[in-house]
């Protein structure tokens, strides 16, 4: 199992971090290759619910996601299952040491579907090191989406 992880600060409180997180209809402006949505359980993002996805031209391709742990305004954990990795992602939303203001932390742990037997290899020199810019563009754009519907 490997692990990518990266944070951001943003100028809202957890709850309302986790509710712009959670908005699927969002999710284009900021998860990184997100193309379009395929199926999404009304229940989203309840215990046990489902979205799936698909990633732009040359992506990730059909992504899967489910609920597998949730709190309300603190804390969303999926089980992610696409063709080249399955994992869990989890998303917390903390508040920080400034009043409405929350720390956006995103670890995604993995494991590749098809490693072969430089699978590790690869895997440390090249695909954690892009999943983890991956997770950070996504937390940047993020923080802008949340910035911009906040605004001055």
């Amino acid at each position: 199992m490997s692990t990518a992880r990266e944070h951001v600060r943003v100028p809202v409180g957890p709850e309302r971090a986790m509710s712009v997180w959670t908005d699927v209809r969002r999710w284009p402006a900021f998860v990184e290759g997100f193309g379009r949505l395929v199926e999404q359980d009304p229940a989203w993002p309840e215990l046990g619910a489902r979205s799936v996805w698909e990633s732009i031209p040359r992506g990730r391709g059909r992504v899967s996601e489910r609920v597998v742990a949730a709190a309300h305004g603190r804390l969303l954990a999926t089980e992610v299952l696409e063709e080249r990795l399955t994992g869990t992602q989890t998303v917390r939303f903390e508040p920080a040491d400034v009043a409405d203001v929350a720390d956006v932390a995103i670890e995604l742990d993995y494991r590749l579907v098809r490693g072969g037997p430089l699978g590790r290899v690869t895997d440390v020199l090249f695909i954690r090191r892009a999943m983890t810019e991956a997770l950070q563009r996504t937390l940047e754009r993020f923080a802008m989406e949340v910035e911009e519907e906040d605004g001055p």
